[in-house]
């Protein structure tokens, strides 16, 4: 994987009793770590009393045992890791987010991107609100207040939020007897949802983080849908349902999901192992051993290997103690990391003609590094070979991609880039392709606007990452 950057991850908890529910969102957060690296959270809800712990880093280095037992006990919880896709990588934009207001407490955790924020904002600021975060994720929790003074219910606030909020969200909101879990109407994030054989409800983007505390999977929460968990049990509002066409991002099943998680039906796993088989189709190549790039591009080397009859092989040790190398904010930090992450295994490589598989190439550098590692091992030929489209476009939904200024492949061509990493081939899965790795019939539709620019919403009018964080001119300070 070269250097993108992905999203966040959600989790929550209900339950009938009390009970240690912050452990619970430990384990889920643990499972979702791959989503987010920068900051987590917890918040935890004891008869309307909210304990909370966010900071930087990972879940296991900030839930200390003894964090845990300080959130104390109670029947409610929600939980959150963070990559930065708007705002800045710092500790007050670490989620859940707690809001106090005059009808209770809500806690809020979001993956996705808001592609209206900065309207809302501003308008939001003009009518008095004060922001403490530069974070998409205060406007929501802003939009759901303000209705919620009107509304019936916190269920019906987020109803009518829905109504002005634009763009990916999967969100989980946490009030004093309320457990609600939301998708914007493309259902452009993962979410889903489950059952503890005691009868308490789990909420989570991915289906691995239910696995992890032994909860029962029950089925996605649909694009659109509300599903709120209460003491009467769950209850689903569709008011948004079928209002836009079904967009996931097919990215999810790319790289950023983990493979034993299933997505909208379908087994990521198995979507990689189907690229890899659509390339196999598409670039074949006479070579002796395929070897994928850990851990994103195995599936998919597993999946080239079996339909084009090249043994697979494992062609890199990786070192399980380094994060995703994405993650580093400096080319010069992910550069040191990858020296150290990947390994590869001389008596495989050495002498053979060589098939890479990979899941991207967004700069080139990180690519070219893991060629060289190769070369220097020995490899005869290296014919790389990518289970996704070229970049060509910025995303607005929840990958930090937002710009072309960094996309290699908007500035050179594949023959270019083949040479500047220093392969003997290059090819790409085609976006006709792409579009069927989750669903090779085509009878489901992704959003594939980063290959081919078909964006499922309105462009937003200001898609800086930092937009909420720039210097204010001389004529205004």
């Amino acid at each position: 994987m070269s250097q993108l950057r992905e999203e966040c991850g959600v989790f929550g908890f209900y339950g009938s009793e009390t009970c240690n529910v912050a452990d619970f969102a430990y384990y889920g957060l643990y499972a979702l770590q791959h989503r987010g690296q920068e900051s987590c959270g917890i918040v935890v809800n004891d008869s309307g009393v909210f304990s909370s712990y966010k900071d930087l880093g990972i879940v296991n280095d900030v839930f200390t045992p003894q964090r845990l037992k300080d959130l104390g006990k109670g029947n409610m919880v929600v939980g959150h890791v963070r990559y930065a896709t708007t705002g800045s990588n710092e500790r007050g934009n670490a989620q859940p987010i707690v809001v106090n207001h005059i009808k209770g407490r809500m806690a809020l955790a979001h993956n996705g991107n808001i592609t209206n924020s900065f309207e809302l904002r501003s308008e939001l600021e003009l009518q008095g609100s004060i922001f403490h975060t530069t974070s998409d994720t205060e406007v929501i929790s802003y939009i759901i207040t303000k209705e919620r003074l009107s509304a019936p219910s916190i269920e019906q606030a987020v109803n009518r939020a829905m109504d002005r909020i634009r763009g990916a969200y999967s969100l989980v909101i946490m009030s004093p007897a309320k457990l609600i879990a939301a998708r914007d109407e493309n259902g452009f994030r993962p979410l889903c949802y489950g059952k503890m054989q005691d009868g308490g409800y789990v909420v989570s983007s991915e289906s691995c983080a239910l696995d992890a505390i032994g909860a029962e999977f029950i089925r996605d929460v649909e694009p659109g849908e509300i599903i709120v968990f209460d003491k009467d049990g769950v209850h689903s509002i569709r008011d948004h349902c079928g209002r836009a066409p079904h967009k996931m991002c097919v990215f999810e099943y790319i790289y950023f999901a983990r493979p034993d998680s299933v997505i909208d039906g379908y087994c990521v796993h198995d979507a990689r192992a189907n690229a890899g088989a659509f390339l196999a189709k598409e670039h074949p190549v006479d070579a002796d051993v395929v070897i994928g790039v850990p851990d994103s591009g195995l599936d998919a080397a597993v999946g080239y290997s079996k339909e084009s009859g090249i043994p697979y092989e494992i062609g890199f040790i990786k070192n399980k103690y380094v994060a995703r190398t994405f993650i580093s904010p400096g080319q010069e930090s992910r550069v040191d990391k990858v020296k150290i992450k990947l390994n590869p295994i001389r008596s495989v490589i050495e002498g053979k003609r060589i098939v890479l598989i990979d899941d991207s190439i967004v700069r080139g550098t990180t690519s070219a590094r893991i060629v060289k590692l190769l070369r220097d091992a020995g490899a005869k030929e290296i014919h790389m070979r990518i289970s996704a489209p070229p970049f060509l476009n910025p995303c607005y939904y929840g990958t930090d991609i937002d710009s072309k200024d960094s996309l290699i492949a908007c500035k050179h061509t594949v023959s270019e880039i083949a040479e500047m990493i220093g392969v003997d081939s290059l090819g790409y899965l085609s976006v006709d392709s792409v579009k069927k790795i989750a669903c090779p019939s085509g009878e489901k539709s992704y959003c594939t606007a980063c290959f081919d620019g078909e964006y499922p919403t309105e462009i937003p009018s200001d898609t800086r990452k930092n937009r909420f964080e720039e210097k204010l001119p001389a004529d205004k300070r």
